[in-house]
């Protein structure tokens, strides 16, 4: 299984889709780094030499250095500091509800996780 920048991607696959497990490389970029390198996209990835991943390794850190874990750690620090400077979206993502403006009295359940079920009162007349 062909390990690049820290990541196992799928042999199974051709090499221009699995290129795609990497934060920040998609269909575009995957489809350029292996004209770059010189290989052809549908050849599977288990098929992929020691050194054509060596060069595709060295490619990606050479000329796309926002990529993988560069790219996680900026992303989590942009996070960070709208949670530091309490914006509105900071606060959503510290009580893990969703930021962009969608509807969270309904739905939003893969933000929210599983539902917590309050029990109702019992035996209570209106009047």
């Amino acid at each position: 299984m062909p390990r690049i920048q820290g990541v196992d991607i799928p042999p199974n696959k051709p090499t221009h889709i699995s290129l795609r497990y990497l934060k920040g490389i998609g269909p575009h970029l995957s489809l350029e780094l292996c004209e770059k390198v010189g290989l052809d996209p549908q050849r599977r990835a288990s098929e992929l030499t020691d050194d054509e991943v060596a060069r595709i390794a060295t490619l990606i850190d050479r000329d796309y250095p926002l990529v993988e874990g560069a790219l996680r750690r900026f992303d989590g620090s942009n996070i960070l500091r709208l949670k530091e400077i309490k914006s509105y979206r900071g606060e959503r993502h510290r009580k893990n509800l969703p930021v962009r403006g969608q509807r969270s009295k309904t739905n939003a359940r893969t933000r929210k996780g599983t539902r917590k079920t309050v029990a109702g009162k019992k035996g209570v007349k209106d009047k």
